[in-house]
């Protein structure tokens, strides 16, 4: 049996249904006859509650219900919500300040939930939402980057949430005090708002002390776990479940503080109670991505190799600490700190600042964009500045296939690579010898042309064990327990594909369960990258399974030993025996002879290790310098996967995180003012890509398969956004190099770059 999918284009069965409109998400889901909840939100980014009025809406007709923190308290709920939280360089512990689900005697960012209105429909909600009336006593509001301003915790002076690093600091000064260049680059990376098509959603209904309790999310265990914590139930009266998702992008993947309110009031009035948020709320309160600010700089020696690496990095985390925020732009970006190059002797510091803004917390990537976007921003800047080719300055440092498996400096161990080859099909299939001839053409026109190169390299992140159970279900059918979620990535279509490869059920037989806490006992969920890897490694693990318990059975049957049986071709078989049977066949067998015990089987299996997808991105942009628009006219991406199971939803994965890479750096972008008000806070503010705004995008898989798996896969699903940021970034800053511009940061909107090539021209006066 072929260990790997057979890398087949096979369409997506989802799609049926969601183009018909026939999709199961939070609303499509929701009970019948269930409340709607709406929350009452800060106005001010900073600032004391001196009163609060609720009375005129509780008089307001529909309202069943109005719940604050102190009611939360009162009902024995532990209010506040949970953050990872790190280690200071100096061995004391970062700030952890209480987060409250609903505001505690302060609020600290716009869009800070207050109180919890339940009521008939969602119209008498917002209409009590308008009758709520707060006093604060408002205080300065801090929103940038440095530390000191006015203090939002008393727990973090300066508004430091932590002071944290990772490597050899003094060796890395001795290396730069030994270095023949040394080339720095400040490098701002913009904050974002994931804008899921779906934004968040929930709905709980108790029936005595069981609770069901629904919502769009990237797994259901986490949240059983969270809800079983902070409402004091013990896990087996919680049912947990998600249907249809409508985008998460990491941003779904925690707990939120309104979900624990409507679980509660569900329970004090006795009946469902639902809640959907609108868009401009989601703008407010979804947590954001991105917004650091980093120092890097590279040591070379004469023959321009590195010789050692630094940053100091300023990330922002909002108000508070959401839940996996400490550990984005520090563990997490250091995973892939010096990417595909051969440099031991590194230097990590980071700051976490607290700011009246949303929290900022896991976004398509997580921490792996943000390194590499740093890395490559400036590779490309010393190429400049050595006067070297920026392909063979990568070239020269790339870690050589002979050295894997590598431990790199902050203690990961890449398994394969041959990078130079990626780069070189990279530069082939991107028709890079004639750039020079594009450029020019443009030129004439009056047009900059620019190329932008990265070389990006990311860990699939995660738990690394993952179950799965295969059950024969009466009718004929199969169905595949899945402890991931999806959420539009295309799994119920790569699983039932897997499984199909390695079994010879017809696809169109199994079918995927996955989101339900009581049909499926553990799961890790979906997040960084982890999904397809981890799921058909217990896939795997499960039809061995399958097989074992098969072939004593099917060998009595044959009357052969049970040597003897094989399964090859889709079927078993054995010397000596006419009996072929399928693994379907061999199932309706087996209930018709009462096995039952050969129906259902399960298994988990553990990674041996993480797989480091990587790849080249070659952009070309083309600017009119009298109007500052960039257009991405050309992109080309190839990457190493490994073995595709199916190539057609690998390339629509690259696809997606592309554009949310080209968003983030020509359009997107997350402004405050300096009260703290979110001045993009609709989609007539905040501009997401269009069709319009992104070109074909030519993508090429040139597999080099992963030892740390069974499949030789390599996570896929982030790996788009990872490479697009500097690939763009350093296409906008080559088109501009010769206009004196010396400092392009994202996002490049008309007015931005216009400015940087106005403000470009009088210095070079």
């Amino acid at each position: 049996m072929e260990k790997f999918g057979k890398s087949q284009p096979v369409k997506r069965v989802e799609d049926v249904r969601f183009l018909t409109g026939q999709g199961q998400f939070m609303e499509d889901v929701a009970p019948d006859g269930a409340l709607y909840a709406a929350f009452f939100r800060s106005s001010v980014a900073h600032g004391i509650i001196t009163s609060l009025d609720l009375d005129d809406a509780r008089e307001m007709d529909g309202v069943h219900m109005i719940v604050t923190v102190e009611d939360l308290e009162a009902a024995g709920i532990k209010v506040a919500m949970d953050g990872t939280t790190l280690q200071n360089r100096d061995g004391s512990k970062a700030a952890a300040p209480e987060r409250p689900m609903l505001a505690r005697g302060r609020v600290r960012f716009v869009g800070e939930p207050v109180a919890m209105v339940v009521a008939e429909t969602p119209e008498q909600a917002r209409d009590a939402i308008e009758a709520i009336w707060m006093d604060t006593e408002d205080l300065p509001a801090k929103t940038d980057l440095a530390p000191g301003g006015a203090e939002l915790h008393p727990e973090a002076p300066d508004n430091r949430a932590f002071d944290w690093g990772l490597g050899d600091e003094e060796a890395t000064q001795a290396a730069f005090d030994a270095a023949a260049h040394v080339v720095s680059l400040d490098v701002h990376d913009n904050r974002i708002i994931a804008n899921s098509m779906e934004p968040r959603g929930c709905h709980a209904a108790w029936e005595g002390d069981h609770l069901h309790f629904s919502y769009g999310g990237q797994g259901v265990w986490a949240m059983k776990a969270q809800l079983a914590d902070k409402l004091g139930m013990e896990p087996e009266n919680l049912h947990v479940t998600t249907p249809d998702v409508g985008g998460g992008f990491g941003m779904k993947a925690m707990p939120y503080p309104e979900y624990i309110p409507v679980a509660h009031a569900a329970r004090v009035l006795g009946c469902p109670v639902r809640w959907m948020s609108e868009r401009t709320e989601a703008m407010l309160t979804d947590n954001h991505g991105r917004d650091l600010t980093s120092l890097a700089e590279l040591a070379f020696d004469a023959d321009h190799k590195i010789t050692a690496y630094r940053v100091q990095t300023r990330c922002n985390l909002g108000a508070y600490n959401s839940h996996f925020a400490q550990a984005i732009q520090t563990n997490l970006f250091s995973r892939v700190l010096m990417g595909v190059y051969d440099v031991q002797t590194t230097w990590l510091q980071v700051e976490g600042i607290y700011t009246n803004t949303t929290q900022v917390d896991a976004y398509r990537g997580a921490g792996r964009p943000e390194a590499i976007y740093v890395l490559e921003r400036v590779m490309d800047r010393a190429a400049r500045e050595l006067g070297v080719d920026p392909w063979e300055l990568r070239r020269k440092n790339f870690i050589k296939p002979e050295a894997f498996p590598y431990k790199t400096a902050t203690g990961e161990t890449y398994d394969v690579g041959e990078f130079d080859m990626i780069l070189s099909r990279a530069g082939e299939q991107a028709g890079a010898a004639g750039f020079a001839a594009r450029r020019a053409a443009d030129a004439e026109r009056g047009l900059l042309r620019g190329q932008g190169l990265c070389y990006y390299i990311e860990s699939i992140l995660g738990d690394p064990s993952e179950g799965a159970t295969v059950e024969f279900c009466e009718d004929g059918s199969v169905n595949l327990y899945v402890g991931t979620q999806s959420n539009g990535q295309g799994h119920e279509t790569v699983y039932a594909q897997f499984l199909a490869d390695q079994t010879g059920i017809p696809t169109d037989m199994i079918r995927v369960v996955q989101g339900d806490s009581d049909r499926i006992a553990q799961g890790g969920g979906t997040g960084g990258s982890r999904s397809v890897t981890t799921q058909a490694n217990a896939t795997l693990a499960t039809v061995d399974v399958i097989l074992a318990a098969f072939t004593p059975y099917l060998a009595d049957k044959m009357g052969v030993q049970e040597s003897d049986v094989m399964f090859d071709d889709e079927t078993f078989r054995a010397p000596g025996s006419n009996l072929t049977p399928t693994l379907v066949e061999a199932a309706e067998m087996a209930r018709a002879d009462g096995r039952t015990d050969l129906l259902k089987h399960e298994a988990r299996a553990q990674l041996p290790g993480r797989s480091y997808p990587n790849g080249a991105h070659v952009v070309e942009v083309v600017i009119d310098p009298e109007t500052g628009v960039t257009t991405v006219d050309r992109y080309t991406v190839v990457d190493d996967f490994g073995n595709l199971i199916n190539p057609m939803l690998a390339e629509g994965q690259v696809h997606g995180g592309v554009v949310q890479g080209i968003g983030q750096a020509v359009t997107e972008h997350v402004v405050h003012d300096a009260d703290g008000q979110l001045l993009t806070a609709t989609l007539m503010d905040y501009a997401l890509p269009r069709a319009a705004d992104v070109p074909m995008i030519e993508f090429t898989s040139q597999p080099v398969p992963s030892t740390a798996n069974p499949m030789g896969m390599k996570g896929c699903g982030e790996a788009g956004t990872v490479g697009a940021l500097a690939a763009v970034a350093n296409a906008v800053q080559d088109a501009l190099w010769d206009r004196g511009v010396r400092q392009a940061d994202m996002p490049f909107t008309p007015l931005k770059v216009w400015e940087m090539i106005k403000d470009g021209a009088v210095a070079a006066e």
